[in-house]
């Protein structure tokens, strides 16, 4: 479930930022309490409120006082434009670097996105 790679608060928000993006969270749904998620994942609670936390400050969560944690009505936007900030530099950029050094022409890995995108040409 978790990995060494990070902390497992950070792992914890990034899985709910990645469950907003994909609609699996829509706006206003409930998740589950720090302490549903700590004991379904068998984890501290603490570990698990540090990631709501940080999710409520970055506007991605909201709390309701005595009834739990909401997503953001807004929260897929917000994290859509902040992906969107960081995409070519994190993904683009990266893959045109490693295409160029292992010798794929630029042209070759254009066309296989469009591939991916719209389905082999005919």
């Amino acid at each position: 479930m978790f990995d060494d790679r990070s902390p497992i608060y950070r792992q914890i928000a990034e899985r709910i930022k990645t469950d907003v993006l994909s609609g699996s969270l829509g706006r206003d749904q409930q998740v589950m309490s720090t302490n549903q998620y700590a004991a379904f994942y068998r984890i501290n609670p603490a570990t698990a409120a540090k990631a709501f936390q940080q999710l409520v400050d970055e506007g991605v969560l909201y709390k309701k006082r005595g009834i739990g944690m909401f997503v953001s009505p807004d929260a897929r936007d917000v994290l859509r434009a902040e992906r969107r900030k960081t995409f070519f530099t994190d993904v683009v950029e990266p893959m045109v670097a490693e295409a160029q050094a292992i010798g794929i022409p630029i042209a070759e890995v254009i066309g296989r996105i469009n591939e991916i995108a719209n389905g082999p040409a005919r």
